[in-house]
């Protein structure tokens, strides 16, 4: 299924998770398996956070960059509309390509 992910995108042009396991090297064209790492201060949702539309109004671009994904083996999270509404939360995901300049409208971004 198609779906979007917003990513980290680092200075040496590797794209990386936002906030768990930010380390991890994520790339283009590669299936992924989730993995399970537990993080204080973050609600336990073990799996790939995605968007099913360029929408995530509590998060800013700045260093970031939305990338189509396909994914397998998901569940469908409801969160409140200020974080974007549903979400997908996958087992297996594998970015398809980078969204250069696509944008979001967040209120963040304006700071």
């Amino acid at each position: 299924m198609k779906a979007y992910k917003l990513l980290r995108l680092r200075k040496n042009g590797t794209m990386g998770s936002l906030f768990i396991n930010c380390r991890q090297v994520i790339p283009v064209g590669e299936w992924l398996q989730a993995e399970d790492h537990p993080t204080k201060g973050y609600a336990h949702r073990p799996g790939w956070h995605i968007c099913p539309e360029i929408k995530a109004p509590h998060l800013t671009m700045k260093g970031r960059i939305w990338c189509e994904v396909e994914i397998e083996d998901f569940v469908e999270e409801s969160l409140p509309a200020l974080q974007g509404g549903n979400w997908y939360i996958a087992q297996r995901m594998r970015v398809v390509r980078q969204l250069p300049g696509v944008k979001h409208d967040n209120p963040f971004d304006r700071q």
